[in-house]
């Protein structure tokens, strides 16, 4: 019984920044092609441009965790902690806070250009990062306090905004918006073992005992481990006994975590099944793991 063999996290951080920056012109031209961002977005409270707007906030504020200079066009500091709810509130109030937050900042009129605005961030984030290693922390007042967040956490999660939102802003304005597979890898490996921890339904957790084999096809593989309102999520661990396998093509996977499609659906098509000793627990892992 040996180990997995593991994955260079320098070359995988770097492919995520390469990855990030080629969906970003993608992103800023989706942006100006959208012909009515009154239209409904793949969001249901919010429309194509209210998504636009999330997103140019999402920019801001990673970009502002990294570096400390200001952008062009927007003038406003941000002190992010007074958007944010108490400390003892959950990830969901306090993500909740921040989309407000985000709308606020760049919804209406607010003569900013979402495309514009993002172009900007975008590259200011990759150019002030660019040779720091991928383990550097970052602090994300957000996620709370205490809450470990690294550089390549925080770059697969600028990745899979871009992704997820473009997907949205594209489902409302009927235009493409494809989502490739190595894409959605690298965000599931350099994103998801962190954020799926932190936003572990404590509540529904209490008492639950589940280990989870996550396999997603051409990696990465995730060993979910819940015990009685804790989760741990290890990238290539060691061989251990499984309660339930996941196995899931790695578009669908994001997406079906982002719940923008039903887990049904994924199964029907084939692109995600259950196995091991008790696969009906597949169904647990998405009531397990909040949503905003």
């Amino acid at each position: 019984m040996g180990t997995v063999p593991g994955f260079d996290p320098v070359t995988e951080h770097e492919k995520t920044r390469a990855a990030l920056r080629a969906v970003v012109p993608r992103l800023v031209r989706l942006l100006r092609d959208v012909p009515d961002p009154d239209a409904s977005s793949g969001v249901p409270a919010w429309a194509v441009g209210d998504v636009g707007a999330h997103l140019a906030a999402v920019y801001l504020a990673y970009c502002s965790i990294v570096s400390a200079e200001e952008p062009a066009e927007f003038v406003e500091s941000v002190e992010w902690d007074s958007a944010l709810p108490p400390g003892d509130a959950s990830l969901i109030e306090r993500i909740a806070a921040m989309n407000a937050k985000s709308i606020e900042l760049f919804g209406g009129d607010k003569h900013v250009r979402p495309g514009d605005f993002i172009a900007e961030r975008g590259e200011t984030f990759l150019r002030v990062t660019e040779g720091l290693a991928p383990e550097t922390p970052v602090s994300a007042p957000w996620y709370g306090e205490g809450a470990a967040i690294t550089l390549a956490t925080v770059t697969g999660l600028m990745l899979s905004e871009s992704l997820v939102h473009g997907l949205d802003i594209a489902r409302g304005a009927g235009l493409p918006w494809p989502i490739g597979p190595d894409e959605a890898r690298l965000v599931l490996g350099q994103s998801m073992p962190t954020m799926m921890a932190l936003s572990l339904d404590t509540a529904k957790a209490q008492g639950v005992s589940i280990a989870f084999d996550l396999r997603i096809k051409g990696g990465p593989r995730l060993a979910v481990v819940v015990e009685d309102g804790t989760m741990t999520v290890t990238r290539d661990a060691p061989p251990r006994t499984y309660d339930c396998t996941i196995t899931a093509a790695p578009a669908t996977f994001l997406l079906v975590s982002f719940r923008r499609t039903p887990i049904w659906k994924a199964i029907a098509r084939g692109h995600m099944r259950a196995g091991g000793r008790r696969p009906w627990l597949a169904m647990r892992l998405g009531e397990l793991v909040a949503g905003p």
